[in-house]
């Protein structure tokens, strides 16, 4: 069974096998495919880490969108070295001292932000992994709430008390945008539920990383032949509507029809906001 060796892995506590695979992925917003991706053990450690896997990966001139787990200062210094910024939700609990702390805006009191400085983190860390720039910290008021999706009605780790916390190097850009900014990093949840769901890779059809890969290829490249044939982004529809054709039970005039609907992403953008404003972000 040496081809699902690097898949399976130390059991759950319960004692329960572990058999998974950990697909990382750089998302673009813009087109709302993949800019890369890559395959690795589901341990996330050594490398399989997100931050190790990010750091081979890291480009000039690019805005990083991230999680908590990313929250380590000797990747925000990498990140800031090559000319790029990143946008990083931390812990609630982080320590900084205040260098300055900025007034804020009507924008951003809307936009739920109640705190706005740049600060000094790191001073507990040992020099080589202390911050070698400023950083600036957002505080955004949010309903707390715990983490959803553990095992067997379990949380699935830290919630938020009242508050989400977002590191950043972007100083001057207003504090109301670096929260529109990090609101987009739940579209990558958004892609994934349509990468399982729609273009059928909720199931892997190999044990074999080879399988994998090619099955996930194969879904990349249906998003980036949507995205290049429609000049939109990839939806269940728009992907319904082309496998209807390709089956014959579409015509060319309906797929055009389709495409060529009124953009009713307004009203679904309404919708969605107040879902953020319940789920408290």
């Amino acid at each position: 069974m040496a081809t699902v060796a690097q898949a399976a892995w130390l059991p759950f506590q319960d004692g329960t096998a572990k058999h998974a695979w950990k697909l990382h992925t750089l998302f673009d917003f813009d087109t709302f495919v993949p800019d890369d991706v890559e395959l690795t053990d589901a341990r996330n450690s050594g490398k399989s880490d997100e931050k190790f896997v990010l750091r081979k990966k890291l480009a000039a001139d690019c805005c990083y969108v991230m999680d908590r787990w990313f929250g380590q200062f000797t990747l925000f210094n990498e990140i800031n070295a090559i000319a790029s910024s990143y946008v990083c939700r931390v812990k609630e609990n982080s320590v900084f001292d205040v260098t300055e702390e900025r007034l804020l805006s009507d924008e951003a009191l809307k936009a739920g932000v109640v705190r706005d400085a740049v600060v000094t983190m790191g001073l507990s860390s040992k020099p080589g992994a202390r911050p070698d720039h400023p950083i600036r910290i957002i505080v955004i008021e949010a309903e707390p709430h715990a983490k959803r999706g553990g095992r067997r009605g379990k949380t699935a780790g830290p919630g938020n008390k009242g508050t989400i916390v977002i590191a950043t190097n972007l100083l001057h850009v207003p504090a109301e945008i670096i929260v529109l900014i990090y609101r987009h990093r739940w579209a990558i949840e958004i892609f994934y539920r349509f990468f399982k769901q729609i273009l059928g890779c909720r199931r892997l059809l190999s044990n074999k990383a080879e399988g994998v890969l090619i099955q996930v290829y194969c879904a990349v490249i249906a998003c980036l032949l949507m995205n290049l044939w429609t000049g939109r982004r990839p939806d269940k529809r728009t992907f319904e509507m082309l496998a209807f054709y390709f089956m014959g039970v579409a015509s060319e005039q309906e797929v055009i029809d389709h495409l060529n609907r009124p953009d009713n992403r307004g009203a679904k953008l309404r919708v969605k906001e107040e879902l953020w404003k319940k789920l408290g972000y």
